[in-house]
């Protein structure tokens, strides 16, 4: 799904305005993928970022895959940059604040989460099994925001 400038130019001011730009997965390194609780998350992550995007600023937030780990499971699973996140184990995001969404996503490594997505060719779900955070490689081993694989 291709990502409209102005969706981006708006998602990025309302995620610096309401929280900067925090990360789904995260590791505790302080390159790349950290997160200021990320000790009182589960460490089973699946490789992404999410960003939140509106067309207009006052319309309802959308959260959209921002960035996916070249090397993470939700690559393997077939999520991709740009995709919207429409549900987490079945649960709607919709409504939701980011960081609630940011808890169903992840868990405890070797489990499975569903995640519903849309993209150019429609709605989807994913079943991904999250992995330690710690097992995928940190720097500049890919484009993160790449939509092709």
């Amino acid at each position: 799904m291709r990502i409209l400038r102005s969706y981006i130019t708006t998602g990025l001011m309302i995620g610096l305005l309401a929280s900067g730009t925090a990360l789904a997965d995260q590791s505790t390194s302080p390159l790349g993928y950290g997160h200021g609780d990320a000790g009182k998350l589960p460490g089973g992550v699946i490789g992404i970022s999410l960003h939140i995007g509106a067309e207009r600023i006052g319309d309802p937030a959308i959260l959209y895959i921002g960035m996916v780990h070249p090397e993470g499971p939700a690559h393997k699973a077939g999520l991709r940059h740009g995709d919207e996140l429409i549900s987490v184990d079945g649960i709607p995001v919709k409504g939701k604040r980011y960081e609630e969404v940011l808890t169903m996503i992840r868990g405890e490594a070797g489990t499975i989460v569903k995640v519903g997505a849309k993209d150019d060719k429609g709605l989807h779900e994913l079943s991904i099994e999250r992995i330690e955070g710690g097992k995928l490689p940190k720097g500049p081993s890919g484009s993160h925001g790449n939509s092709a694989p």
